[in-house]
């Protein structure tokens, strides 16, 4: 496999993490862990395969309609992860980012250890690393039509102005490159409210392997898949064999 052939961006969706517990007999929060170590896992593998944009939907906006003492544990292993993995990555020069709001729901603890990860790595240049907290699609793009209408309305813009690359400019995401590869682990088939804008033209990968279960066997599965498929925008067969060939 070559640069060519290597998506500039993965999105990964880690799936099945309270079915791997359950399954074990073991409580949910158990699967949540072992999730977090292939987070370390994953992030390390993309890292030596040379992927410049990684971004893991850690925790969605629609994930605070689980029980209380679920979200608490999510929330101190996403506090867990900032802290245990911040030494590793800043030595590896991966920059921190994160998309989605940690404002105002994201417990204290949880948002200023992901603040400090985020200082600490930004002048990581090796790749980039985007942590989905408290993420929802619809919701990011509710916001930045806020924007884009607050922009008309200050008369900083016109409507015949407005464009996808506008709307684009407004969302948390706007630093990062739009998605070529969406992994979801876990058997399910659908984005779930990731990168719904953003993933327009992205291949899209599903595996029934749990996220505890992740291995660089998956990821390598996945980048095989994606060096195989052709990525048109549009074209034709012959028109991207033709560019493939300049």
């Amino acid at each position: 496999m070559n640069e060519r052939t290597l998506p500039q961006h993965i999105a990964i969706i880690l799936d099945g993490n309270g079915r791997w517990a359950t399954s074990r007999g073991l409580p949910r929060t158990k699967g949540h862990e072992a999730g977090s170590h292939k987070v370390r896992l994953a992030v390390r593998a993309c890292h030596e395969r040379k992927i410049p944009v990684v971004t893991l939907y850690a925790f969605s906006a629609a994930n605070w309609n689980r029980p209380g003492e679920e979200v608490g544990n999510l929330m101190r292993i996403c506090r867990e992860f900032a802290e245990e993995a911040h030494d590793d990555l800043v030595s590896r020069g991966v920059r921190v980012v994160v998309v989605g709001d940690i404002d105002d729901e994201v417990p204290t603890a949880t948002r200023k250890a992901t603040e400090r990860l985020i200082e600490n790595t930004e002048g990581g240049t090796s790749m980039t690393l985007a942590l989905a907290l408290n993420y929802g699609g619809r919701r990011d793009m509710v916001s930045a039509m806020r924007a884009v209408a607050a922009q008309a309305r200050a008369g900083l813009l016109l409507p015949e102005d407005i464009d996808a690359q506008t709307i684009r400019r407004f969302l948390s995401t706007s630093a990062l490159p739009d998605a070529d590869l969406v992994i979801r682990t876990g058997g399910e088939q659908r984005l779930s409210d990731f990168l719904p804008f953003e993933a327009a033209f992205a291949e899209l990968f599903f595996t029934d392997t749990l996220w505890p279960d992740f291995s660089e066997a998956t990821l390598d599965e996945a980048l095989a898949f994606y060096a195989r498929r052709q990525r048109r925008f549009g074209r034709t067969d012959e028109q991207v064999r033709r560019t493939a060939e300049i």
